[in-house]
């Protein structure tokens, strides 16, 4: 699974272990160690999987250690996904389905322990519908039946919420950061997906160099400004956190505090089917930005099988709803990641030697070790808001381009707008609904048939 072919030069002889249809790899051993997207990987991924802490603190009741340990086992169930599963997309949250996930628990269920148990019952029913989907085989033939113009508007309704969540709903994030985050995004975007700047880095090295470097480099000049603007300050505390698991899973297990009651998993149903269609979106659009960019790497050839992405997306969940639960922070697409290190691993294989092993290097190998040490978590708790705004726009702008590349006619255009704006400002099942019906009258039952690749 996972990458079948490389070249003899500096490979590894073997290419993973292989267990049933899963392949996990060891770094050095399986892959070779790709030190820019570590590096990113230590400030990037770091800052923005403690951006929950704060709401672990003030709305669920944990310490600041709890929260930092709740963080830690998300970040290792989150990079379990490529290294120990071997699935060839940068993971994370279902980031579109977090605001509503919150509202929804925040606003129906009082205490910490209604919370979290509704957490597992979430976290556990989605985990349920993933794998009967996966199982059955019945997420990879709804892949292979949607027609095109319908996958265009789930993909570009991430894109539209995405926008929305940062420049509507949580503009505050900005204007409290506007110079810091003004000079992260646009050095980014310049970075990833500049035409100029491409031709330009091709005959200069320095700025190769630093291109290698994804979103990391506007981190820096972000941090740099924001602390010359007064915008970001610094608070560091030394020593080393011994991550306290016991009193975490005291406070937030279904061992521990009761499973939820059968009505929760009951209540918990619709909120779960929004979030699958969401999830189903994640998984377009990696398919897509892979099947995009393919053809420049033959030497490295990747397995895509969206059955098996279903069962591990479940493992993933259900453990997480066992021993840490947070509904969705267990998705298959972390986008702006993820076309970040695919634009490099297009580059050739002197740039990036395996897809597997640049987006293992990001997730730290599966090893978030970083997390335990109290001077690394408080200097980058400012960059918390930084990384979440950054990648919910660099998600933004990939879903964007890879949405308006698929339709191929006025009709299917039509549709695919027309469902991304029913998904972003109604409900995520009217917003299917449309997208079906608006298929259905346009295009024709034909638009439905089986296709050969997706």
């Amino acid at each position: 699974m996972g990458i079948e072919e490389k070249s003899e030069r500096d490979i590894a002889p073997l290419t993973g272990i292989k267990w049933g249809p899963f392949t996990a790899r060891i770094p050095v051993l399986h892959m070779r160690i790709e030190w820019p997207e570590l590096a990113q990987g230590l400030v990037v991924a770091a800052a923005t999987g403690l951006a929950l802490a704060p709401l672990l603190i003030t709305a669920f009741g944990l310490t600041f250690e709890e929260a930092i340990t709740i963080s830690f086992i998300h970040s290792i169930l989150i990079s379990s996904h490529v290294v120990l599963f071997g699935e060839p997309f940068a993971p994370g949250w279902i980031t579109p389905a977090l605001p509503i996930s919150l509202a929804f628990v925040l606003g129906n269920y009082e205490t910490s322990i209604e919370r979290f148990q509704m957490m597992t019952a979430l976290s556990l029913d989605l985990a349920i519908l993933l794998f009967f989907m996966g199982i059955t085989g019945l997420g990879k033939r709804l892949i292979l039946h949607i027609p095109t113009a319908i996958k265009a508007g789930i993909i570009l309704g991430a894109a539209f919420a995405a926008f929305k969540r940062v420049f509507i709903d949580d503009f505050k994030s900005i204007e409290a950061m506007p110079v810091s985050m003004t000079l992260a995004l646009v050095i980014c975007l310049i970075v990833s997906f500049s035409v100029p700047f491409q031709k330009i880095k091709s005959k200069n090295k320095g700025l190769a160099v630093i291109a290698s470097l994804g979103l990391l480099p506007g981190f820096i000049v972000a941090g740099i400004a924001g602390v010359m603007m007064g915008e970001i300050t610094f608070q560091i505390e030394w020593g080393i956190m011994i991550p306290p698991f016991g009193d975490l899973i005291d406070k937030v297990s279904p061992f521990s505090i009761g499973w939820p009651p059968f009505v929760y998993f009951i209540e918990a149903i619709p909120l779960v089917l929004i979030t699958y269609i969401i999830l189903f979106g994640d998984l377009l659009t990696g398919i897509a930005i892979l099947k995009e960019a393919e053809s420049s790497r033959p030497d490295d050839k990747i397995h895509l099988d969206s059955s098996r992405s279903h069962i591990v997306i479940a493992i993933r969940n259900a453990v997480m709803g066992l021993f840490a639960p947070f509904f969705p922070t267990q998705g298959c697409l972390w986008a702006g990641v993820h076309v970040v290190v695919v634009q490099r691993w297009k580059e050739g294989r002197d740039k990036m030697e395996s897809l597997i092993g640049g987006i293992s290097a990001y997730y730290m190998y599966g090893f978030p070790v970083l997390l335990l040490f109290l001077p690394v978590v408080t200097f980058l708790k400012p960059f918390m808001p930084i990384a979440l705004v950054l990648t919910l726009i660099l998600t933004g702008f990939a879903c964007s381009y890879v949405a308006l590349s698929m339709p191929k006619g006025k009709e299917e255009r039509g549709v695919m707008l027309m469902t991304a704006f029913f998904l972003v400002f109604f409900e995520p099942w009217i917003g299917l609904a449309v997208g079906i019906l608006a298929a259905i009258l346009l295009l024709g039952s034909d638009a439905f048939k089986l296709k050969t690749v997706t």
